[in-house]
């Protein structure tokens, strides 16, 4: 089943449940596939399905650090019941020594030195990693390994 199904047949079981705030979100993820099927006339595979729940992902966050600055706590448990549900469409994360594994790995097999091969780096990692980490921290770790 793709996931594309699976959060089909999810809408579904919490229609029958009577989930409001879940469907919602569910429907929310499903109208962000269409749109974008849509919009490039594809039909989006597993990885792209992935690539727009995480972008809805981070959307929510950083909504939910705007609606803490504005003292908005509704708004705040909202998002973050939406992250909740988004989340379980996401493969497991990798902890942080995974990740500055997977950096290691990347830099020996392109051979980086410097800053200057930080593209190299990042583009191995990506393809490992997506999906799994907050690829705007990814970059920081990479800087960071990189730079002696």
């Amino acid at each position: 089943m793709t996931l594309k199904e699976r959060i089909t047949e999810d809408m579904k079981a919490s229609m029958r449940a009577g989930d409001k705030e879940r469907l919602s979100t569910i429907r929310l993820i499903l109208a962000a596939i269409k749109q974008r099927e849509v919009d490039e006339r594809i039909a989006l595979d597993d990885i792209q399905v992935l690539a727009v729940v995480e972008k809805m992902v981070k959307q929510r966050r950083e909504a939910i650090t705007q609606f803490e600055a504005g003292g908005r706590a509704d708004l705040v448990a909202k998002e973050s019941a939406e992250v909740a549900v988004l989340q379980a469409y996401l493969p497991e994360q990798l902890s942080a020594a995974e990740v500055d594994e997977l950096i290691r790995t990347a830099i020996a097999q392109t051979g980086a030195t410097s800053m200057k091969d930080m593209g190299k780096v990042m583009a191995v990692v990506k393809a490992q990693a997506q999906g799994r980490t907050d690829l705007g921290a990814l970059s920081g770790r990479i800087k960071a390994l990189l730079t002696p």
